[in-house]
This record gives C-alpha cells, sequence and structure tokens, in this order.
C-alpha cells in the first residue's frame, strides 16, 4: 500500500474492530494479526472493515490502509457483508453496529487535562 495512513483511519479502523470484536466475542487482536486466522476473526475482520468504510464513510483505499489490507481484499468483505444483509436478523444487527459508531463523538484532544509536574 503505497499511500500514507492518517491517524483518524487508523482510529477509525480500531474503534470498528472493537465494536466488531466485541459483538462477535471473538479477540481484538485477531482483527489486526496478518494471517487470515480462524473462521470467527476472519468474519469479525469483514464485519470491522465493512463497518469502517460504512459508518466512517473512508474509501475502500483507506481502508485498506488502515487494516493493512489489499484493496480488493475489503472490497470482497463488503461484498461479504451487504449479501449478508439479505437476511433480515443479521441486518437489524449490523445497522444497530453502524448507528452506534456513527453516532460516536468525533475524537477530540479538548478533554484531555494534561497535569504540570511538581
Amino acid at each position: 500500500m503505497s499511500h500514507s495512513l492518517k491517524f483518524g483511519d487508523d482510529l477509525a479502523a480500531r474503534l470498528s474492530a472493537g465494536v466488531a470484536s466485541y459483538a462477535l466475542s471473538t479477540p481484538v487482536r485477531a482483527v489486526f494479526e496478518p494471517t487470515r486466522g480462524s473462521a470467527e476473526a476472519a468474519f469479525a475482520r469483514k464485519v470491522a472493515m465493512y463497518l469502517c468504510h460504512v459508518a466512517f464513510e473512508l474509501s475502500l483505499t483507506r481502508v485498506a490502509g488502515a487494516f493493512r489490507r489489499d484493496r480488493s481484499t475489503v472490497a470482497q468483505a463488503c461484498h461479504y457483508v451487504e449479501d449478508r444483509r439479505e437476511d433480515p436478523a443479521f441486518d437489524l444487527w449490523i445497522t444497530g453496529l453502524e448507528e452506534m459508531l456513527r453516532d460516536a463523538p468525533a475524537p477530540s484532544r479538548k478533554f484531555l487535562e494534561i497535569e504540570a509536574g511538581p
């Protein structure tokens, strides 16, 4: 991947992965493994990449950079999740995850308190 990773893209990927991991009871570290891993990890990764693309409106290329995957892998994952949305129960579940991420406040350093030393 030749483009530079934007810090905000990394934050969006980590939040998406956290939500997918929580929702699927899969360790978040498995989502970011460089190899495919178990079927459960691969599915959680697909969901996380889809959520990152849809909820944060990141291009497939930017999602690919954030997850350290090829753009075609992200495209395939998004198509897979879209196809699964034909199931009404799955559609309701994934919609809830999307809304959760869309409703999350934007990152801000405004509320950080930096304490002065003694």
